[in-house]
């Protein structure tokens, strides 16, 4: 047996920062002391950082942010915090924050997986949010892929009781993979398979050009019994 082998950590994701525009680094110069939350200090307080609010909601993988913008303007009675990892991304979104004075978002800069686990309370979210993530549709590559049996427990123990896991995916492999990962953990389906898009979920840019292209978008709803 080989002693003192080291194993690389596999991560659903690869930082390709590209460029970042002047008003992106504008938006984390002035924005990311407001809005960033710093996962060295541990568990967080959801009441401490945004008040009453009615309902918690986490959204990993952002992007560049305008449909977790979107729906922190929409609806301010909620508390959304964003986790992402690309600097463009997050800077957009704190530029944009800042221009509309939102109070509702917070954002972690960090590995969506370490953030869970060591920042958000167990049992403490309405919705949790998993919007287009990488495909990864080489199969060798399936490993890479965010939504794994581990990772839909680890949402589970985040999420209330009827709690919702909310996925949607412009990847048709993949919406049957994450289907076939979901039926088989400790959540329950909201429909018999995949579900109608809810109207918290803003329809992107992105997104309707495919529609209109005839590509197939599918929304995953599960929820915790």
């Amino acid at each position: 047996m080989e002693e003192n082998k080291h194993f690389r950590k596999v991560r659903s994701f690869v930082v390709r920062e590209g460029r970042i525009t002047p008003l992106q680094q504008r938006g984390l110069d002035e924005g990311f002391s407001i809005y960033g939350l710093d996962v060295t200090k541990g568990t967080i307080d959801p009441k401490a950082i945004f008040g009453d609010y009615e309902k918690l909601i986490v959204e990993v993988g952002f992007g560049m942010g305008s449909s977790l913008f979107e729906m922190a303007k929409t609806n301010p009675q909620n508390a959304y915090i964003g986790i992402e990892v690309h600097r463009p991304g997050i800077g957009a979104l704190c530029h944009h924050a800042l221009k509309e004075n939102i109070k509702n978002v917070r954002i972690f800069h960090h590995d969506a997986v370490e953030v869970l686990k060591q920042c958000i309370p167990d049992d403490s979210l309405d919705i949790f949010q998993l919007f287009f993530p990488d495909p990864w549709p080489k199969k060798k590559h399936h490993k890479r892929r965010i939504l794994q049996p581990s990772f839909v427990e680890l949402i589970a123990s985040k999420l209330k009781i009827e709690g919702v896991f909310h996925m949607a995916t412009d990847w048709e492999h993949y919406a049957i993979s994450a289907l076939e990962v979901l039926e088989t953990s400790s959540l329950k389906n909201t429909s018999k398979d995949y579900a109608k898009r809810p109207d918290w979920r803003p329809e992107t840019k992105f997104e309707r050009k495919g529609l209109a292209k005839g590509h197939g978008v599918w929304d995953l709803l599960f929820y915790k019994l």
